[in-house]
């Protein structure tokens, strides 16, 4: 069966906390995320969703890509397919509104070799994530 993507509906919320813990990873708060965790896209195969990712814009020509996260049980060979399909469908999407430049930090090796083979640009350099809640 063929990949589909579509956009973060609210039923989503009721599968990826799972996912979150399945991976052992800490959920983010969904008031940090865009659009109260809306703002991002579901890729699936007929009923079973498959990996999800969320899209920050911002009021400049720049926008950053985020909270990849996967079903951890979903073991079928297109999982890569999968990948590259959020991370072309994000692209495009930015590019009908006229974005320009697009950022992902991420330390997942995989997730950073399917960026590279897409085109993106890598700081070969190690940086750190900050963040404070304020």
């Amino acid at each position: 069966m063929k990949l589909k993507i579509r956009n973060l509906e609210e039923k989503d919320w009721d599968i990826l906390p799972n996912w979150w813990k399945g991976w052992k990873w800490t959920t983010p708060n969904r008031d940090a995320l865009p659009q109260n965790g809306l703002g991002g896209f579901m890729v699936y195969k007929e009923d079973k969703c498959i990996m999800a990712g969320f899209v920050y814009t911002t009021n400049s020509k720049g926008a950053w890509v985020e909270w990849i996260i996967s079903d951890p049980t979903y073991k079928d060979n297109d999982r890569q397919e999968a990948l590259e399909l959020f991370i072309t469908s994000a692209e495009n999407w930015l590019k009908l509104l006229d974005y320009k430049y697009i950022l992902f930090i991420g330390r997942h090796n995989n997730l950073i070799k399917t960026f590279k083979k897409l085109g993106w640009s890598a700081d070969e350099n190690p940086s750190y994530e900050l963040i404070k809640k304020i």
